[in-house]
């Protein structure tokens, strides 16, 4: 695999910013000094964005293709960063359209505004659930059939088109300021506050990744499509490689807050369709490993 040695681009595109992972891959880019562009609904909250960035310009989409169409024209990016999508591993009848719309139908005209202004680099983001039970390809929910569908119109793309995708399937993540109802955070409020949690038996192992270094599997992603003309459509697991069971979790926890936990073991049963092992059979991002242990992460949202 041969590197270029051409100036980087650092004009880049982010759809999901406004979402945790999005900004915190927004506010890392604006570090490094790059010129990002975030595509925004019209009634998308901003509050996790450093909206007065100099470098940073909002988007606002009003949800057609023309839309899309002027603001990749209007972007000019050398690079896409996709993390837009609506997750939900539970749903409601009345959920299934926008969700449909935002993981496949929102993806797709974005590709296509893509190649119409010969934008051709794209790093696409999965996850670890389109792998239930351990398989190549089983959708732990109609979230993750969803994002398998993407995945394989993005495939079309790829193989008729120039565009060149990485896709980083994340697991479980967790970090500073993070206003998800995630586990990590849970767990910790409930040891603070000391109040009962009603959790499952709590055997299903669980691989957590401090968003620092899901971040890093973000900006390493973009070097490779940028440098290696080589790259066409690859897939990665950003993965801790080291799952621990949710009842190992909320002991260190306990632990490292030095209160107990109040948990009904079993209190309530597992979701359907939970994922007891998670995937362990992907390839890793070259030059990637995670570098925050779970506990060293975790010490680090004492202050918080």
């Amino acid at each position: 695999m041969k590197e270029k040695h051409s100036v980087k681009s650092r004009n880049a595109l982010v759809t999901g910013a406004t979402g945790y992972i999005g900004s915190m891959v927004v506010k890392r880019l604006l570090a490094e000094g790059w010129n990002v562009h975030v595509i925004a609904r019209e009634k998308s909250s901003l509050a996790l964005l450093p909206v007065r960035a100099a470098n940073l310009t909002i988007h606002r989409h009003e949800g057609t293709t023309a839309s899309l169409f002027a603001i990749v024209q209007q972007a000019e990016p050398e690079l896409v960063f996709h993390l837009a999508s609506l997750a939900t591993a539970t749903y409601v009848p009345e959920q299934i359209a926008p969700m449909l719309h935002s993981n496949i139908v929102f993806g797709t005209q974005l590709l296509e505004a893509m190649a119409a202004h010969r934008v051709y680099q794209l790093i696409n983001t999965g996850t670890f659930s389109q792998h239930y039970g351990n398989q190549s390809y089983s959708p732990k929910s109609l979230y993750d059939a969803s994002k398998q569908a993407f995945k394989d119109i993005l495939s079309y793309y790829t193989e008729s088109t120039p565009l060149r995708a990485i896709t980083l399937e994340l697991y479980d993540n967790y970090g500073p300021g993070d206003p998800r109802s995630k586990i990590v955070s849970l767990l910790l409020k409930a040891a603070k506050e000391q109040h009962p949690l009603a959790m499952s038996p709590g055997e299903q192992l669980i691989e957590l990744v401090h968003i620092d270094d899901v971040v890093e599997a973000y900006v390493l992603a973009a070097h490779r499509l940028l440098n290696y003309d080589s790259v066409k459509d690859e897939t990665y697991a950003v993965s801790s490689g080291k799952p621990v069971s949710l009842k190992k979790l909320a002991a260190l926890i306990e632990r490292i807050v030095g209160l107990p936990l109040q948990i009904d073991w079993g209190g309530r049963p597992y979701h359907p369709r939970e994922i007891m092992v998670p995937w362990n059979k992907g390839r890793q991002l070259p030059n990637w490993k995670p570098t925050i242990t779970l506990e060293e992460g975790i010490r680090r949202l004492m202050d918080e």
